[in-house]
């Protein structure tokens, strides 16, 4: 049965599939609410094409990550192959619940998911029975845990998606991935463009919105000379020296207009989850990951525009 649900995933685009028996999860764990007769968890990974990444890597066309990498993983793939593994375990007589991040619900109260609009959130009880899911994938031996809190990969480091299957059946589990990835260099706390992630790893899920979306004009070849005319403190915005509330980060998302959303809620995503890509490369430069390529994925010094350019055109506004 464990074969046949690794063939089965894999022929519908998983990449790598992991099983973790239910004893290894605390008692109160949420699975047990969502499900309580669970056995069994299955996390189904699937990895984010490099190519997707040539667009925010090259300055020139931003829709590929938002566009394939999010919403097409998500609302389409993603589901296919959970339904396609569910359909054969219920076949078998066995209970399959799909699991997969609603990516409009959030269990803190003032928090925000910097994939989706802010306003299109749904924010703390609708969201207590929802999966710890990087956990989850830790203990289904998908990957570790990165410093920023990214799941790393021996095959793709952290260009993956994931989703779970909880179920009746008991499978034989898999080993957990010994930590042996992230030599927590940094790297990624380095090249967030708004400064969101903490030296502790910690990520400002409002600071990480804003600049997700491009509010950092150096890293944005969308952005007017006189964005945020309107803001006192427009230049450290634009330079990714603010910090932000939850308060001022909405303000400052009500005012980005420099490239269209996707559907589903989904914003587009300016900084190309910059944290993801240097530690991948950190990664590749190690030779670490499984997976190579005929050539490295940065190849010259990487681009970035003069702050002084809006500073000129912010004393003209």
């Amino acid at each position: 049965m464990k074969s046949e649900i690794i063939k089965i995933a894999k022929d519908n685009l998983a990449d790598i599939v992991g099983f973790a028996s239910a004893d290894i999860f605390e008692k109160d764990d949420p699975i047990f609410k969502i499900f309580p007769n669970t056995k069994t968890v299955i996390c189904l990974a699937f990895r984010v094409l490099r190519g997707i990444y040539r667009g925010t890597e090259e300055g020139t066309t931003y829709y590929q990550y938002t566009t394939m990498a999010v919403e097409n993983m998500e609302e389409t793939i993603m589901p296919m192959a959970q339904i396609k593994v569910a359909n054969y375990i219920e076949s078998k007589g066995y209970i399959a619940v799909p699991q997969r991040r609603h990516q409009q619900i959030m269990s803190e109260e003032n928090s925000t998911n910097p994939e989706v609009a802010y306003d299109a959130v749904y924010r703390n009880k609708t969201a207590e029975n929802q999966m710890n899911f990087t956990n989850s994938a830790v203990k289904c031996g998908i990957g570790e845990k990165g410093l920023s809190g990214a799941i790393l990969t021996v095959d793709f480091g952290p260009m993956v998606r994931y989703c779970f299957i909880l179920t009746d059946a008991q499978i034989k589990p898999d080993d957990i991935e010994a930590p042996h990835l992230c030599d927590k260099c940094g790297k990624c706390i380095k090249a967030c463009p708004g400064n969101a992630i903490g030296k502790d790893g910690i990520v400002d899920p409002w600071q990480c919105a804003v600049y997700y979306n491009g509010a950092n004009g150096t890293k944005n070849p969308f952005m007017p000379p006189d964005a945020f005319a309107d803001f006192d403190n427009r230049i450290e915005i634009i330079a990714g020296e603010a910090r932000v509330t939850p308060e001022t980060a909405k303000k400052i998302l009500d005012d980005i207009f420099f490239y269209p959303p996707a559907q589903h809620a989904y914003q587009c995503s300016i900084c190309g989850r910059a944290c993801d890509t240097a530690c991948y490369m950190h990664l590749e430069e190690k030779g670490v990951l499984n997976k190579k390529f005929n050539r490295p994925f940065r190849e010259r010094e990487e681009w970035k525009f003069d702050i002084e350019s809006f500073k000129n055109k912010g004393e003209e506004v």
